[in-house]
């Protein structure tokens, strides 16, 4: 009897062992909530450089810094990379703002065997270590829209990202007369995050044409301010102790996206300033062109996502298959290491009431319903 009673107890305690076995594998491949597989699944090559692959990883760094990951990048991507590796799947998911869920995202996609992976970080440096993990299985990397501080990156696909602040400057430069006055020329500068190398770079461009304006006493810099994650209350905040800091005496409002100036914008109508004020932004979403229209908003920078994706899927299939890239790629950015990475990098468009009619809303790119609510009819010839 005791004999048995011991074997029972055997059997109970390998059976457990199993069952907890069998659910910290499905765990480890399950991804975050927000993760999702589109295609067959397939046997992965593993590693192999990429050569052979099927299977790709996507992931986005979150929904909240801008509309555009989940309305534009999420379903261009999944589409085209999908297109690209027929037969094949596109593991998907987005961090929400968090580096530690980014990299165990990352981490499941290659237990699952993902043998590309396409990164758009939430965090450029901490991004880091999903390079360095996929390279120890062979797996290479494509850094998507911002730039991941990593040496061994095998390509990144962006938009020319200094331009996009530089058009935001020239915009300024050129338009900043119709809201100045004498005495009355303050311009208050709202970024980014600094752990995205986007940031800095559009905060470069930006200083490149708004500085000299600044140095001759044209403008006169009165706030400047990055803001962690993107997030857009933080920018209202930003934008509310600028106003208060300034009596309400701004003229000009550079604000990086679309949604941090949606936010400034909240700021400026608590204190009947809005239409009165130069604002900025940037990712021509609907929110911001509406804003345009509406005249509380100044401007935008289109950027093209079906091209930016459409690329990211023209090398994944050129490296699944073994082919050249030569004709895709354009051009090459350095890591903070000065480590030149190859890339391709499309071109930003500046939009403001002129030219909505001709770029977003001709490419279909906008909700012309979503842009024109509450507009009268005619509004800019848009609406």
């Amino acid at each position: 009897m005791k004999l048995f009673l011991s074997k029972s107890r055997s059997l109970t305690t390998t059976f457990s062992v199993i069952l907890l076995a069998v659910l910290f594998t499905a765990c480890a491949g399950s991804g975050s909530a927000t993760g999702t597989t589109t295609g067959t699944s397939t046997t992965s090559s593993g590693g192999n450089n990429g050569k052979g692959c099927k299977n790709v990883g996507v992931l986005l760094p979150d929904s909240s810094s801008s509309d555009r990951w989940e309305s534009k990048d999420h379903p261009a991507l999944t589409k085209s990379i999908g297109a690209a590796v027929t037969g094949g799947r596109v593991d998907y998911a987005n961090a929400q703002a968090n580096n530690d869920t980014q990299i165990s995202q990352a981490e499941a996609d290659l237990t699952r065997g993902d043998c590309i992976l396409v990164v758009a970080a939430n965090d450029s440096d901490a991004a880091a270590a999903i390079v360095t993990k996929a390279k120890a299985q062979n797996v290479p990397v494509i850094a998507y829209d911002r730039l991941i501080q990593s040496k061994d990156l095998a390509y990144y696909v962006s938009f020319d990202n200094t331009k996009v602040g530089a058009l935001q400057g020239q915009y300024i430069a050129t338009h900043y007369k119709e809201f100045v006055k004498p005495g009355h020329a303050n311009i208050s500068i709202i970024s980014g995050s600094q752990t995205d190398n986007n940031a800095l770079l559009f905060s470069q461009g930006m200083h490149g044409a708004v500085d000299p304006l600044i140095s001759s006493g044209a403008l006169k810099k009165v706030y400047e301010q990055f803001t962690p994650n993107w997030n857009p209350p933080t920018a209202q905040t930003e934008m509310e102790a600028a106003l208060t800091a300034n009596h309400n005496d701004i003229q000009i409002a550079y604000a990086a996206n679309d949604d941090m100036a949606n936010a400034s914008i909240a700021a400026l109508k608590a204190q009947h300033l809005n239409g009165k004020v130069l604002v900025t932004g940037q990712d021509a979403t609907g929110t911001g062109i509406h804003n345009i229209l509406a005249g509380d908003q100044t401007m935008t920078i289109y950027k093209a996502i079906a091209n930016e994706a459409q690329a990211t899927a023209d090398l994944v299939k050129a490296i699944s298959e073994g082919t050249s890239v030569s004709s895709i790629l354009n051009g090459s950015v350095k890591t903070s290491d000065g480590t030149a990475i190859q890339s391709v990098l499309e071109t930003p468009v500046a939009v403001d009431k002129a030219n909505i009619a001709t770029t977003v809303v001709a490419d279909g790119y906008v909700d012309k319903a979503l842009i024109c609510k509450g507009l009268p009819a005619g509004t800019d010839g848009v609406c």
